[in-house]
């Protein structure tokens, strides 16, 4: 990958939505090459997929939760049953497996309080080998990005 990947990788990231023509006149490269860049990045899983970032407190999702969770048995048949079990669910954005005290950390978007308790009790407390889990809601977003950082050197 070279500097005009990377430069593409950074546009890309700040703006999915811009056309071909738009990046290659930012790259200085003509229209032809920065589109066989940008299928390629997208063949190699580079560039996996094109999304649009929703502003989750104008639908009414006004809570974030970062839960963790230790399971009562860590044995690869529970571990693979807790994940394909947790992934069904939309409120769960993200699913990370950890080292340490607990076995892996969630982050549940909810509408509010209340109905982050109605999953807790429906839903997490139902999963099999649930040993413990416990909640911090998320107070204040200081800092929030999907951008990673390319070195454009």
């Amino acid at each position: 990958m070279d500097l005009k990947d990377k430069m593409i990788l950074s546009i890309v990231q700040e703006n999915s939505t811009l056309s071909v023509k738009e990046i290659s006149e930012r790259i200085g490269l003509t229209f032809t090459p920065t589109y066989e860049r940008i299928k390629q990045l997208e063949k190699n899983g580079i560039i996996e997929k094109y999304v649009g970032l929703l502003n989750r407190e104008k639908l009414g999702l006004n809570i974030v939760v970062y839960c963790n969770v230790r399971l009562k048995e860590q044995s690869q048949k529970v571990l693979e049953s807790f994940e394909k079990n947790i992934g069904k669910y939309d409120e769960v954005q993200e699913v990370i497996s950890l080292s340490g005290e607990y076995d892996y950390m969630l982050k549940i978007i909810a509408k509010d309080v209340n109905s982050y308790n109605d999953f807790t009790v429906n839903v997490i407390s139902n999963i099999p080998n649930i040993g413990q889990y416990h909640s911090s809601i998320v107070l204040n977003e200081v800092k929030k990005s999907t951008k990673f950082k390319i070195d454009l050197a």
